[in-house]
């Protein structure tokens, strides 16, 4: 309370415009801003991951066992990404983003779902052929737990994965 009065809460209630903006983010998603937890330290990091929508929707990279992030999720599977660029032209906090709160999980190479989306991601990200079948590299499925939608100034929403359709 400041005054004796309350702040108004800057959290719309959920809409199919939202539901309808988180979707097309997660959509469009080529990239991502990865936040994970040192193992070691246990202080915050962020990265930018490759990150697309997989078959069903749910984010997903392709990451290497060398990576830093990578031994941060097998420590520690909860994470954050941030979905959503600005554009090239006005003030970048009026462009749309979302983060998500994920859990990772991974797909090897001896795990039966690795083929099919070995497949698909290669039909979005085709230069990854360089390198997807190297040992150390690994597909990291995000099951999303809630997101966090800005549309822009004035527009905050929280999100379920059923928001989603995830």
């Amino acid at each position: 309370m400041i005054g004796g009065m309350s702040k108004p809460s800057p959290i719309r209630p959920t809409d199919d415009e939202a539901r309808a903006l988180a979707r097309r983010l997660l959509a469009d998603m080529r990239f991502a801003a990865l936040g994970v937890l040192h193992p070691d330290t246990g202080l915050p990091e962020v990265t930018r991951v490759a990150l697309i929508a997989g078959p069903d929707g749910a984010p997903l990279s392709l990451v290497s066992d060398l990576s830093a992030h990578t031994r941060a999720l097998r420590a520690n599977p909860s994470a954050s990404l941030l979905v959503g660029e600005p554009g090239g032209r006005g003030d970048p906090l009026t462009h749309p983003r979302m983060t998500l709160a994920c859990t990772a999980r991974f797909i090897g190479h001896g795990d039966p779902q690795h083929a099919d989306l070995r497949a698909h991601y290669l039909r979005v990200q085709p230069k990854a052929r360089l390198y997807v079948d190297f040992a150390d590299f690994s597909f990291v499925r995000f099951s999303v737990r809630g997101a966090a939608l800005n549309g822009g100034f004035g527009k905050a929403f929280h999100l379920s994965p059923q928001d989603l359709e995830l």
